[in-house]
């Protein structure tokens, strides 16, 4: 479902260009214009037209970063992950380009099974966040492949409904990937609202078959800008609600420890920033990341493979 809607978006923001460069030549007719021959000067309209888009576009990015800001206000940044004026531009540009790529490109295409034909390691499971489906993991999948791990990325559905409802098909994932590989255990990496479901997962069906829970921005107390978000799931993700205090309180010590988070001080989503920190898991921490760039910085991408690695991936 999630595939239709960006390819419906892209139509939209693909009429919108055309819209604008029309627009653009009726009213707009600059000195420059008249010595370039046709073709030229629709070619020139278009990219004027795109280029309104795309600002269009780094403006709603930019207004995330102003709403997680004022939402993690109480958060305290690390020194060493202090931003100074290049390291902030570094921030907001990868961020854009992450946006773009997972929106425009890496979720048309669906990972799916992906099995190599000699395995290392534990296979892994990839779980996405809100409003995204297994194409986010593209970069990832890149590197297990490479690494000779086998892997599943899941599509959850239907995209609003609570996170307890997509429990049972992690659960019918975990058997797949690990029939498909005859491994007993797999190893989980959940993107945002996915390290939610992987927490409601274990806590319905045990720890028994996982080895390890890697999480990237996952909102393990919640998003303040959550409440902008549509569906049963997003209203779960709030900031302290009494879904996310309910789901703390069914998990033993024994559970945490499974857990890895990885998250960014940073983060342009989840709001206040700590809302990453999981007591009883093993908390990483950095800085200078985006939440949708999570799933493709060289070095939460390099983070997350030594923790596969660890727990028994490699």
């Amino acid at each position: 479902m999630i595939k239709r809607w960006i390819i419906l978006l892209l139509l939209v923001q693909a009429g919108a260009v055309l819209a604008l460069a029309a627009g653009l030549h009726h009213a707009w007719r600059p000195d420059w214009v008249a010595p370039l021959n046709p073709p030229l000067t629709a070619l020139a309209y278009v990219a004027a037209g795109l280029a309104a888009v795309l600002l269009l576009r780094a403006a709603i990015s930019a207004n995330n970063f102003l709403l997680s800001s004022r939402a993690g206000k109480g958060a305290a940044t690390p020194a060493a992950h202090a931003l100074n004026p290049a390291r902030a531009a570094s921030l907001f540009l990868h961020e854009f380009r992450a946006s773009l790529l997972a929106s425009s490109y890496d979720m048309l295409k669906p990972l799916g099974l992906q099995l190599q034909p000699q395995p290392r390691g534990l296979p892994v499971l990839l779980i996405h966040g809100y409003a995204c489906n297994s194409g986010y993991w593209r970069p990832l999948s890149a590197r297990l492949a490479r690494a000779g791990i086998s892997h599943y990325g899941i599509d959850l559905e239907p995209p609003g409904a609570s996170i307890d409802a997509y429990a049972p098909q992690v659960q019918a994932a975990v058997e797949r990937l690990c029939a498909a590989t005859g491994s007993p255990q797999v190893i989980i990496v959940g993107h945002s609202m996915g390290g939610l479901v992987a927490r409601a997962w274990l806590r319905r069906y045990g720890a028994g078959a996982v080895a390890r829970i890697v999480t990237l921005g996952t909102p393990h107390h919640g998003t303040a800008l959550a409440h902008f978000g549509p569906g049963g799931n997003a209203a779960q993700m709030r900031h302290n609600s009494a879904w996310l205090a309910e789901l703390a309180a069914s998990e033993a010590n024994l559970q945490r420890g499974l857990i890895s988070s990885i998250y960014s001080v940073h983060d342009n989503i989840v709001a206040p920033q700590d809302s990453g920190a999981l007591p009883g898991a093993r908390n990483l921490v950095f800085g200078a990341i985006g939440h949708v760039a999570l799933g493709r910085h060289p070095d939460i991408l390099g983070c997350t493979m030594n923790e596969i690695a660890a727990a028994g991936g490699l």
